[in-house]
């Protein structure tokens, strides 16, 4: 068997740039995808990854991966990891350009990604005797909370498409995996959904007692894609101690309480 080989979307910055490194650091071969080559660029100079420049908003670009993959090797797992929030508004006052802007990115692209690479993934099973889809969903796809609007919408949508999946793939040696993560501190997640406010996406971690970080998120993908063949992680919530759901976090040390 060749060599095995992971697909990551959303590799430019956080969770996706971490589960690069860290499949690279587990021996195998990734090609990380983003629309931002310089990130891609990098990463690759410091990991030894493949990058391909694409937008999975856009079929064609979704097309011309899947022909990359096809012409320089077998796949044997699939990471869906790109998506995103936008807004903090309710129902009523929020854009509705940024509800169509998360379905597309967190829907849609998997959707887009899972059609155009379930055939190479069924031969990497062949191979490999199991093969791996990913997806990076969220809490928000599984507990609503106010705010929560359209990402709430599109994350329960990615979490319905993941369970629908696993279904219709009953009886193949394809695992369909689902990561959920809570709160996790990364460079860009709050500052896009807060349009670049710098002051705005950092008081969301302030105060919080150690949020996940990328790379807490990243070695629970790898452990799961490594299991054993026979074992299959359906479903993966990670969220850091201090926070119990959506909308309650706790601020400051954690502290035992006394005893009355």
């Amino acid at each position: 068997m060749s060599e095995l080989r992971v697909v990551v979307t959303g590799a430019s910055s956080g969770i996706g740039a971490a589960t690069v490194r860290a499949f690279r650091a587990a021996g195998w071969s990734v090609l990380g995808v983003a629309r931002r080559e310089d990130r891609l660029l990098a990463l690759a100079a410091e990991t030894g990854a493949e990058v391909f420049v694409a937008d999975l908003t856009v079929q064609a670009d979704v097309e011309a991966l899947r022909d990359h993959l096809e012409a320089t090797g077998g796949v044997h797992a699939l990471v869906n990891n790109a998506g995103g929030a936008k807004g903090l508004d309710s129902v009523e006052r929020s854009d509705v350009d940024d509800w169509a802007w998360m379905f597309e990115v967190n829907v849609l692209a998997v959707k887009r990604v899972i059609s155009a690479l379930l055939p190479l993934l069924r031969r990497g099973a062949v191979e490999r005797g199991v093969a791996d889809i990913l997806n990076v969903t969220s809490i928000a796809g599984h507990t609503a909370y106010v705010g929560g609007g359209g990402y709430n919408a599109a994350k329960f949508a990615a979490h319905a498409l993941t369970a629908v999946l696993r279904l219709e793939l009953n009886g193949e040696p394809l695992r369909v995996i689902e990561v959920a993560p809570g709160m996790v501190k990364t460079d860009e997640f709050a500052l896009v959904r807060f349009g670049g406010d710098r002051a705005r996406a950092d008081a969301v971690y302030s105060s919080v007692p150690e949020p996940l970080v990328a790379e807490d998120i990243a070695e629970v993908i790898v452990d799961a894609v490594t299991k054993p063949r026979h074992v299959d992680l359906d479903l993966i919530v990670v969220k850091p101690v201090a926070q119990s759901a959506p909308h309650l976090v706790a601020k400051g040390p954690l502290t035992v309480r006394t005893e009355d």
